[in-house]
């Protein structure tokens, strides 16, 4: 293993030493870094290109002065020498000042799209495996492929116009007319049918219990005047945390696990006592703060599920520390809802907090969970957006890979065995259904990396895609040079992950030197 992993890192220097000199090349023919200047009719125009062209080496061959950029760029990679010099944009910033501002904003940007996109994804994809030509196959399918087709620029002026400048009006005056009430629990209705799926008879009844749960709730959030002053409370915590334990345990251990239930539900019940207890210390909270906090969350579930044991320890420690990290979760969520009317009173937002344009709200001042409400409001929209239109592809690929694994010799096999549906699906199909998934989740999350380009466009983020659109425009050599030089090690890194990915989703998959 640790051979092959030094042999492929070996050759993915090699193609970046050889892919970085084609694409140096490529640039610099590719346009006149003075043009701008020639066309200028300042009066000290000659002394402008004299300094441009000092500035950007240009009286040194292309090819001898790729290896000048290269020397500079090498000592990026050498740990400890401080000395990283990618060269200088043409405004004559640092190319290192602007990819580390750059990649900055685009992780922040991606991160939580991909990763939703990804689990959202997957998780439809399966399940409506499981339920093929099903009413929420068809729905499921139908309304991928209606994001996946709609323009991102589009999609994004929508979630704009109805998202950001609709929800922005609605809080002015929080009153939701009994009309929408009917409308979403029609709809919410519709949604409970499709999923239930079965006899004539239960659809009906979860027709029922869609409608009049949606209605119910919606016209209760309305009368306690939720929408202005936010939160969950103990109780909702409480309600939240026993069906978060009981879905958790059914997915990870099943429901006959007893004491991988009990483990999850003591979690629950530590979590509600963590409520009272962590409250008052969470005003000061910074980052490392709830980190730490998570981190020792985790560990007493592990702990309690290592106490209560059963035929399955593992099990019963996986259960109660997953309930723990999702009830620490629940905490953190009640905490921003309650901080939620200092935010939108302040004096920078202005009763409009749903931002359609930057990464931050310039001049905002508050703690830690004002800025971090700040950060949600400006990446909601363009999260939405990067979500909807990436939904497609996951939950495709991962619907067909299940499909052919669900009937595969070895799955007939443990269903004969007399194993559990839950079993079957959990422990045998779905780990498989992952291993082509390994390839397309890995060069998305690197290709991600090189910017959403028309979403960093359309809400003004700053991102890795608009500085290699503009440094294009602008036959600008050193940030082109730095772009590639980031994407392409992220491309090589994650294609690495996604060999070393199969070795551990199929034990039959062994890399070998």
């Amino acid at each position: 293993m640790v051979t092959y992993i030094v042999r492929r890192l070996v050759t993915a220097v090699l193609i970046l030493f050889g892919a970085s000199f084609i694409v140096y090349l490529l640039t610099a023919a590719s346009g006149d870094p003075l043009a701008e200047l020639r066309a200028s009719n300042a009066p000290n125009r000659e002394q402008l290109i004299q300094a441009r062209v000092e500035l950007l080496d240009l009286n040194t061959p292309a090819p001898l002065r790729y290896f000048g950029w290269l020397s500079g760029a090498v000592q990026c990679a050498v740990p400890f020498v401080g000395n990283c010099d990618l060269g200088r944009s043409i405004q004559g910033e640092a190319v290192t000042d602007a990819l580390t501002r750059a990649v900055g904003n685009t992780i922040m940007l991606v991160t939580a799209a991909t990763v939703l996109a990804i689990i959202i994804g997957i998780s439809l994809g399966i399940i409506t495996a499981l339920r093929q030509y099903s009413g929420l196959d068809y729905g499921v399918t139908f309304m991928s492929f209606l994001f996946f087709s709609l323009p991102i620029f589009w999609l994004a002026v929508l979630l704009k116009e109805f998202g950001a400048i609709g929800f922005n009006n609605f809080l002015t005056d929080p009153d939701i007319p009994l009309s929408s009430i009917l409308v979403v629990a029609l709809v919410s209705g519709v949604i409970f049918t499709i999923l239930a799926g079965g006899t004539v008879k239960r659809k009906a009844l979860a027709f029922l219990i869609g409608a009049v749960a949606a209605g119910g709730l919606l016209y209760l959030l309305n009368l306690i005047d939720w929408f202005t002053r936010p939160g969950l409370g103990p109780i909702v915590i409480l309600v939240f945390g026993v069906a978060i334990a009981y879905g958790i345990t059914l997915l990870t251990a099943g429901l006959k696990n007893r004491k991988a239930l009990y483990s999850a539900l003591i979690m629950v019940a530590l979590g509600l006592v963590a409520y009272y207890v962590v409250n008052p210390f969470l005003g000061a909270a910074t980052i490392w703060l709830l980190l730490f906090l998570a981190v020792v969350t985790v560990g007493v579930g592990m702990g309690v599920g290592f106490l209560l044991g059963g035929y399955d320890r593992a099990q019963s420690m996986r259960t109660a520390a997953l309930t723990g990290f999702l009830m620490a979760g629940l905490i953190v969520l009640d905490r921003f809802m309650v901080t939620w009317p200092s935010y939108v009173s302040n004096s920078r937002i202005r009763g409009r907090p749903i931002a359609t344009i930057g990464a931050s709200t310039p001049g905002l001042e508050g703690d830690f969970w004002i800025q971090g409400l700040d950060n949600f409001t400006h990446l909601l929209l363009p999260t939405l957006a990067l979500l909807l239109a990436s939904l497609a592809s996951y939950s495709r690929y991962s619907r067909a890979s299940m499909l052919e694994i669900m009937n595969m010799d070895y799955i007939r096999t443990a269903r004969a065995k007399g194993l559990s549906e839950r079993t079957v699906v959990m422990r045998h199909a779905f780990r498989n259904a992952l291993i082509p998934l390994a390839t397309l989740v890995a060069f998305d999350i690197g290709a991600l990396i090189g910017g959403a380009v028309i979403t960093e466009q359309v809400f003004a983020f700053s991102g890795m895609g608009q500085l290699f659109v503009q440094a294009l425009l602008r036959t600008d050599p050193n940030p082109i040079m730095g772009f590639f030089l980031v994407v392409g090690i992220l491309a090589l890194v994650f294609n690495l992950i996604a060999d070393l990915v199969y070795s551990v989703l199929d034990p039959r998959v062994r890399v070998k030197a």
